[in-house]
């Protein structure tokens, strides 16, 4: 059962029981905590821990190439051969290319991939009956270059799916703002939400706050130590 990624507190509450039943009904050798468990894993990409106030904050951000003609003003710079999705590049235009990793928001990342479908739409006579949601995971469309700009990688972008499968218009051609607003304010309140039931259970190590602040202790231990190794 594909879990649904839900945009706002309220609507994630109120389908929560419903969904379980669901998974219920698909599973049967199974018990909430299974559910829960997966509901952990579906949000926990979008949140991070903030150690200065020991909560859980919003992160929807996403690593991505940032491909340009090389002026040879810039440093950290490194050339673009291809976006790593495992196939070589269809035009050797890209070498000629560099790049630099950029942080980018959830919400820039959705209107980069509604663009692309919707530039594809526009130059293919053939496919305008098809909609945002009919090739939003096609592997032509969504790594398609054209000149600079950003490099998807198709195989993090399977990791976006269910983001871009709430937030994206069926129709249109500009994300909305308001409805990103919202899931920015509703993700800490989810989370809070799934942790609770899980202690509930019993199962403070499998919340989604433990989990992200171990993660967070060990990569401040690997930074410490790689410094001393420096040092």
């Amino acid at each position: 059962m594909e879990l649904p990624l839900y945009l706002s507190f309220n609507e994630f509450e109120n389908r929560y029981y419903d969904n379980l039943e669901k998974w219920f009904e698909e599973y049967h050798n199974t018990s909430e905590t299974d559910y829960l468990k997966s509901l952990a894993e579906l949000y926990s990409p979008y949140l991070y821990y903030n150690f200065a106030n020991d909560r859980l904050q919003a992160d929807a951000s996403i690593q991505i190439k940032d491909c340009f003609f090389p002026s040879y003003d810039k440093i950290g710079l490194s050339f673009c051969t291809g976006c790593d999705n495992g196939e070589k590049t269809k035009t050797s235009r890209s070498m000629n290319h560099m790049f630099e990793w950029k942080t980018i928001t959830m919400m820039e990342y959705a209107q980069h991939i509604l663009d692309k479908i919707n530039k594809h739409i526009s130059a293919n006579r053939d496919e305008k009956d098809k909609d945002v949601m009919s090739l939003i995971n096609d592997y032509d469309v969504i790594t398609s270059r054209d000149g600079a700009g950003y490099c998807v990688n198709y195989n993090q972008h399977q990791s976006t799916l269910p983001f871009l499968k709430a937030y994206l218009p069926v129709y249109g051609q500009t994300v909305n703002m308001a409805v990103y607003r919202d899931f920015i304010f509703s993700i800490v309140q989810i989370a809070e939400y799934i942790d609770h039931r899980l202690k509930e259970l019993g199962l403070f190590e499998s919340t989604i706050y433990a989990k992200l602040k171990s993660d967070a202790k060990f990569k401040v231990q690997m930074s410490h130590q790689f410094l001393t190794l420096c040092n």
